[in-house]
C-alpha cells in the first residue's frame, strides 16, 4: 500500500492562482498554508489508515442503530476536539470565520484521506449557511453553535423511493400538531441517516406543507434526531449495499409523525435546499478531485518503481542500456500526465467557482457550479480507471486500493443531482439566464486565446437557438468542460496544458460534430465552423 499524501504544493498553488487579482480583502495565504499544514499532518496520521478498515468492516446496524467501522468514533471525536466542523462558520457562534477557499482546501484533504467519513462530515458548512440565509435568529442561536463544535452533525433528506431528480413526486407531508409540525415520509439514500459519532443529528428534510401540487408545495424542516433525552420518531429501516463508500451509511428513513420545526417561509424549501445543495455540488466536485489526485499518486509512484521493458530505440543501441521503469514508456507517460492534469485543472475550476460566489459574481457562479460538478467528479473517475491501467494486474487487486478508488469515485457522477441533469440544466436555463454565459466566456479568455474561445461561442450560440437541447445538452456539457478545464490548466500549468491541448481539442471538436449533427439542417454542422484554432489554447499564442 502507498500511503496518503496530502497534495500541498499543488493546492496551495491553485489558491494562490484562484486568489489572484481578486477583491477578498480578508484573505491571507500565509494562515492558509499553516492551517493546511496542521490538517494535512491529521489527515495523514488519523483519517488516512481508517480507510482500508472502513472500506474492509463497513457499516451495520445493531439495536436499530448503526455503527460505523472501528476507529471512525475516535477519529472524528479528535476532528471536533481540535475545531475542524467550525472552520468556516461565524465566529459569533462558535466558528473560526475562516474562507471559504480553505474550507474547501480541507475538504479535499479530507475526501482524498477517508471520502467515507467525510460524506458523514461534509454538509455542516452547506447547513450552516442554509440555517444563516433561512433561519430565524432563535433557531439560529439553538443550531449553528452546536455544528460549529461537532456536537451535531447533519443530513439532507430529499430523495424517496419515488422521487430522485424529479423532487416535484415527493411524497413526505407534514402536520400542525398543536405549535408543533410533524413529519410522516420515508427518505432513502441518505448519507449519515444514522451514525455513532454524535448523539444527536439534524435532519434538514424537504417536505410537503399543503395540497399544491408540483415543487410549490414543498418545504424545509429542521428534524433533529433527539427531543430533550429521548428519541424523535426517525428510524433507519436499513443500511444499503452500496459497490464503494463502505464506510459511508447510505439509509432507508421512515419518519412517523417526526417533531420538525419549519427553516424559511412555508412553499419556499427548494428555494431554501438548493443553498445547501448548491454547496454540496462543489464538495462532490472537490471529492472527484481529490480521488483523481490521489489515483495519480499511487499509479506515479508505482510507475516509478516498477522495472519493466527498454527504453524505445535501446534495441538499435540508442538510449539508456538495461531495464527501465515503467513512467519512461510514452504510453504510461501519457496518462500519468492526464491524471495530473485532470486533478490540477478540476481544482482550480472549483476553486474559481468558490471565488465567484464570494465576490458577488453570482451569474459565473451559477453557471460554472454544474462543469465543476460534472468534471470533477468524471476527473474521479477518469484518473482511477487510468490508475489501473497504469498498475497492471496489481491495479486490479486490493494491494494498492486503486479499485477502492474507482468504486468511491463512481457514485460521484450520479449523486446531488446526475451529470445528465446538469447538463441538461446548462443547456436549457444556464444559457437562457442572463448574464452566465456571458460571465463564463470572460472567464475562458482568462486562459485560451480569441480562435479557441470563439468555438465556444459559437457552440453556446447553436444549441442556445435550438429548440429543444435534450440531444445537444450531454456533448455541450462535456465540451464546455473540457474548454473550462484547458482554459485553468493554462493558467496555472502552461507544459502540462500543453502536452494535453491537442488531444483536448480533438475530444472538443468531437462533441462539437455530434452537436453539429444532430442540429437542423439548416444550422448544422456549418454554424459552428470557424477559424482554424492555435495548436497550444494558450492566451496571445
Amino acid at each position: 500500500m502507498i500511503p496518503f499524501a496530502a497534495p500541498l504544493g499543488d493546492i496551495e498553488a491553485a489558491l494562490g492562482r484562484a486568489t489572484d487579482g481578486q477583491d477578498l480583502p480578508d484573505w491571507d495565504g500565509d494562515l492558509a498554508r499553516d492551517v493546511l499544514g496542521h490538517f494535512a499532518t491529521f489527515a495523514e496520521g488519523v483519517l488516512a489508515p481508517l480507510d482500508e478498515i472502513g472500506d474492509r468492516q463497513g457499516c451495520r446496524i445493531e439495536g436499530g442503530r448503526v455503527r460505523t467501522p472501528d476507529g471512525f468514533p475516535a477519529a472524528y471525536a479528535a476532528y471536533a476536539r481540535d475545531g475542524w466542523p467550525g472552520l468556516t462558520l461565524p465566529e459569533a457562534f462558535g466558528g473560526q470565520a475562516l474562507s471559504p477557499l480553505i474550507g474547501a482546501s480541507v475538504t479535499e484533504v479530507f475526501a482524498g484521506a477517508n471520502l467515507s467519513l467525510q460524506m458523514v462530515t461534509g454538509l455542516v458548512a452547506g447547513a450552516a449557511r442554509t440555517i444563516l440565509a433561512f433561519g430565524s435568529p432563535d433557531q439560529q442561536a439553538r443550531w449553528l453553535p452546536r455544528l460549529a463544535s461537532g456536537d451535531i452533525l447533519n443530513t439532507m433528506c430529499l430523495t424517496e423511493p419515488g422521487a430522485g431528480s424529479d423532487l416535484s413526486r415527493i411524497r413526505t407531508r407534514t402536520r400542525m400538531d398543536g405549535t408543533a409540525w410533524r413529519i410522516d415520509g420515508e427518505k432513502t439514500f441518505i448519507s449519515g441517516g444514522d451514525q455513532d459519532l454524535t448523539k444527536d443529528i439534524l435532519h434538514l428534510v424537504l417536505a410537503r406543507t399543503g395540497d399544491e401540487a408540483g415543487v410549490r408545495g414543498l418545504s424545509l424542516f429542521l428534524c433533529p434526531s433527539q427531543i430533550g433525552q429521548g428519541r424523535n420518531a426517525v428510524r433507519v429501516t436499513r443500511i444499503e449495499d452500496k459497490m464503494g463508500l463502505h464506510a459511508s451509511p447510505t439509509c432507508h428513513m421512515v419518519f412517523d409523525g417526526a417533531e420538525a420545526e419549519l427553516l424559511g417561509a412555508p412553499g419556499q424549501g427548494l428555494r431554501a435546499m438548493f443553498t445547501l445543495m448548491n454547496h454540496a455540488r462543489i464538495d462532490v466536485a472537490l471529492q472527484g478531485v481529490a480521488l483523481a489526485s490521489r489515483a495519480y499518486h499511487i499509479a506515479s509512484t508505482y510507475a516509478a518503481d516498477r522495472e519493466q521493458g527498454q527504453e524505445q530505440g535501446q534495441e538499435q543501441g540508442r538510449g539508456h542500456q538495461g531495464p527501465v521503469t515503467i513512467d519512461q514508456h510514452p504510453t504510461v507517460r501519457r496518462m500519468l500526465e492526464e491524471q495530473r492534469g485532470l486533478a490540477l485543472g478540476g481544482r482550480l475550476m472549483c476553486l474559481d467557482a468558490l471565488v465567484a460566489l464570494e465576490t458577488g459574481q453570482g451569474p459565473l457562479a451559477d453557471f460554472l457550479t454544474p462543469v465543476c460538478k460534472v468534471f470533477g467528479s468524471q476527473a474521479g473517475i477518469r484518473a482511477a480507471d487510468l490508475g489501473l491501467q497504469v498498475l497492471g494486474g496489481y491495479g486490479y487487486l486490493t494491494e494498492y486500493r486503486m479499485e477502492q478508488i474507482y468504486r468511491d469515485a463512481r457514485i460521484t457522477a450520479i449523486y446531488e443531482g446526475t451529470n445528465e441533469i446538469h447538463a441538461l440544466a446548462l443547456a436549457g436555463r444556464g444559457l437562457a439566464q442572463p448574464g452566465g454565459a456571458d460571465a463564463f466566456e470572460a472567464y475562458l479568455a482568462k486562459g485560451l486565446d480569441p480562435a479557441t474561445v470563439a468555438r465556444w461561442t459559437r457552440l453556446r450560440q447553436a444549441v442556445g437557438a435550438a429548440g429543444d437541447v435534450g440531444l445537444l445538452a450531454d456533448d455541450f456539457m462535456q465540451a464546455t468542460a473540457r474548454f473550462a478545464w484547458l482554459s485553468a490548466l493554462n493558467r496555472l500549468d502552461g507544459a502540462t496544458a500543453t502536452s494535453l491541448t491537442k488531444e483536448t481539442l480533438a475530444r472538443i471538436a468531437f462533441h462539437e460534430a455530434c452537436i453539429g449533427a444532430k442540429l437542423p439542417e439548416a444550422g448544422g454542422a456549418a454554424c459552428l465552423q470557424g477559424p482554424e484554432p492555435t495548436v497550444s489554447g494558450s492566451p496571445g499564442s
